[in-house]
């Protein structure tokens, strides 16, 4: 009894000395970017004036003002003014507008660019993501060292202006996103239904994380031969939690909806009638940011490609590695096919990064590596791949199994990321 709780012990000091060193690893990289943009957008030119005339004066406030962080900031102000505007979705500006009231209560001062922005950048900080994904490797991977090497290859992200500095939907939605799949890791259905519904708010492709429920309360068991788990009660319920994170998604085109298609208004947009169900989210991205199916593979959109390419290369690589191993992983997941090789259980898989528990988190990935890749602007990879824990999975088995492109995997997450700091305080792509 002693050996156990001694052993108890030591497992809890390790622990938490681990989260020790995640918490300075990830504080430590947020003060460097927030050094390295700062420094740049003092020293160097603007090349768009913008920032400058919103916001006088020099950083902090004015650096946080780039890109997409003019949009969540004029709609947590004035609402949605311009159609273009729908394209983004309200979980950000709601949020911003809340932290500046508790800004203006504090005495802080309330309703400028300044305070909004630097309320979202400060919760964003909150969300910090690292000691979530921390404790969704150690689940998958039953070991801490594995899940420490993924956490804190995490904190040298492709896009560390938009995830660790600005007002950006990309921490909020990357926090909530862990948050559910540890949550489903754990079969706390009611828990992931929540989280990704909150992803969802600040990310329309939070709607795919619904599969990961759908995988763990149906498919899983019917791979599993469970199937006197799937009664009436179980199918319901695994209806209304799959179905929850769609709300922000619909709700978001059914407000918009009712207010410029009505019967009464004086002139109703093409979209309330060009499609079977109508969408003003995909109207917007297909008018303002010509989002659609190949529409992106233009000679003038190569340099994009070409900035996007290492991180969805390294994706597409983990989904190939795991998925070519598919027929040795299978047995381990499906029972019936043991019981064809007389109940001889498979031979043990040779590496942990093929555990079968991440197979819904390969296609997961792949299916949001290929529509960035086919169907969006392939450069915003930098910022939204790393909402996957697999792209760190990925990396922490480059380091293991492949030491050459894992150090050429974190030299250049470090470069990259030092240089991206760089173009975001002067203003330039990748967006």
């Amino acid at each position: 009894m002693k050996r156990r709780s001694a052993f108890g012990w030591q497992q809890v000091m390790l622990i938490q000395g681990l989260a020790k060193h995640l918490l300075t690893l990830s504080v430590v990289v947020r003060l460097a970017v927030w050094i390295l943009t700062s420094i740049s957008a003092y020293f160097l030119p603007l090349f768009d004036a913008s920032p400058s005339i919103w916001i006088s004066g020099t950083p902090p406030s004015s650096v946080l003002l780039r890109w997409d962080a003019f949009h969540f900031a004029h709609i947590a102000r004035e609402g949605y003014v311009y159609e273009h505007e729908w394209a983004f979705f309200n979980g950000l500006p709601l949020l911003m507008r809340i932290l500046d009231h508790l800004q203006g209560l504090a005495g802080l001062g309330s309703s400028s660019w300044g305070t909004l922005l630097r309320g979202g950048a400060g919760m964003a900080v909150v969300c910090d993501s690292t000691h979530v994904l921390y404790d969704l490797s150690l689940h998958h991977f039953r070991s801490h060292s594995l899940a420490f090497l993924s956490a804190a290859l995490s904190v040298f992200s492709s896009s560390p202006a938009a995830l660790k500095l600005a007002s950006y939907n990309e921490p909020f939605f990357t926090y909530f996103s862990y948050r559910g799949m540890l949550a489903c890791a754990r079969s706390k259905w009611a828990a992931a239904s929540i989280c990704f519904t909150l992803a969802s708010m600040f990310r329309s492709n939070g709607i795919f994380s619904s599969g990961f429920i759908l995988w763990g309360m149906l498919v899983a068991p019917l791979l599993t031969g469970q199937k006197d788990l799937l009664t009436l009660r179980h199918l319901l319920k695994c209806v209304l939690l799959t179905a929850l994170p769609l709300v922000p998604f619909i709700h978001h085109n059914t407000i918009a909806y009712l207010r410029f298609c009505k019967p009464s208004t004086t002139r109703i947009p093409d979209w309330c009638t060009s499609n079977m169900i109508p969408s003003i989210y995909s109207h917007v991205q297909s008018k303002y940011w010509n989002v659609g199916f190949l529409r992106y593979w233009t000679v003038s959109n190569i340099p994009n490609f070409i900035l996007a390419f290492p991180v969805l290369l390294h994706v597409f690589a983990f989904c190939w590695f795991y998925l070519s191993n598919l027929p040795a992983i299978i047995p381990h997941i499906v029972p019936w096919i043991r019981s064809k090789n007389n109940g001889v259980h498979p031979p043990q898989l040779d590496s942990p990064f093929l555990s079968p528990s991440l197979l819904p988190h390969v296609l997961h990935a792949l299916a949001l590596a290929l529509i960035l890749t086919f169907n969006a602007h392939v450069q915003i990879s930098l910022r939204l791949l790393p909402s996957l824990p697999l792209t760190y999975w990925a990396a922490a088995r480059l380091m293991l199994d492949l030491p050459k492109w894992g150090k050429a995997w974190v030299t250049w997450s470090i470069l990259w990321g030092a240089l991206s700091c760089v173009l975001w305080a002067v203003f330039l792509p990748p967006a």
